[in-house]
């Protein structure tokens, strides 16, 4: 009796446990941009898409996309839906940092954005740098567990040292006053590597971690900014997902899929299988 007791009991904490796993993934989409060719989008739309839906990607950040780009993933992407605005108007216009969820999986519970600059609530540059650059959340349900979190999406700077050094400090302020001690997940192309004073100072910050750090199994052969050349090798990790104490990681990988002997974009997707404890 006692053995039947065990494992009906280890049942019952697998099956909850497994109610608590998440795929989370950050992907730099490349914006639609005619003069890459070959690469521009049209051609890669349907490598991305199943890139995605191969690797069941259940919750991700994305970065660069337009509206139109956003409005070609959800068609392709059954099930899901998107948070995000346009970082140039607050509403379509300019790239995104949207975020895609599993409709039945997670329920959106609030959402927000702002801009990685002095001002925050509406769209301008900060600092030094060359574009205004946005940060977009959301505050999710676990819809099988009640289980909630909330995600931070951004892209930095990619010329603005300053704009770079500051928008770490205010994501890192702005996570702990949205979200408090609520379980929380970062993902984004910061537009620095593991070697930069900024990512020291997330990864230091006592708020988050790095996901790379964690992982109990981790495939990253190398950088993750590609620049649609397949014969090179990337060095250095841009693109990061951070996370609260909260979260253990399973599994970490950079995803260097081609298809149809091409990159799908200019970044690799990082992936992650986490669990929230």
């Amino acid at each position: 009796m006692k053995n039947l007791q065990f494992f009906i009991l280890l049942a019952f904490t697998l099956v909850n446990a497994s109610g608590q796993n998440l795929r989370v993934a950050t992907y730099n989409l490349r914006y639609d941009n005619p003069g890459d060719s070959l690469n521009a989008w049209p051609h890669r739309i349907s490598c991305v898409t199943n890139l995605i839906l191969l690797n069941d990607f259940e919750i991700f950040g994305t970065q660069e996309g337009l509206k139109h780009q956003l409005e070609d993933l959800r068609k392709g992407l059954a099930g899901y839906d998107y948070i995000g605005v346009g970082r140039d108007n607050g509403d379509q216009k300019g790239e995104h940092a949207a975020i895609f969820y599993k409709k039945n999986k997670f329920r959106l519970l609030l959402s927000g954005n702002f801009w990685l600059a002095e001002k925050t609530d509406k769209p301008n540059k900060g600092w030094d740098a060359a574009l205004p650059r946005i940060c977009s959340w959301g505050k999710f349900e676990v819809i099988e567990t009640g289980k909630v979190f909330y995600m931070f999406n951004v892209h930095f700077d990619h010329r603005g040292e300053t704009a770079r050094r500051e928008s770490a400090r205010l994501v890192v302020r702005k996570i702990t006053e949205i979200a408090g001690n609520t379980p929380c997940i970062l993902t984004g192309d910061f537009n620095f590597n593991e070697t930069h004073e900024s990512y020291t100072y997330i990864k230091t910050s006592g708020l988050l971690r790095d996901t790379y750090d964690l992982a109990g199994i981790r495939y990253a052969p190398g950088g993750t900014f590609n620049e649609f050349d397949i014969t090179s090798k990337p060095e250095g990790r841009i693109d990061h997902i951070f996370i609260t104490p909260t979260f253990e990681v399973i599994r970490y990988g950079i995803l260097t899929n081609t298809c149809q002997g091409r990159y799908p974009s200019d970044h690799f997707p990082v992936f992650v299988e986490m669990n929230l404890k």
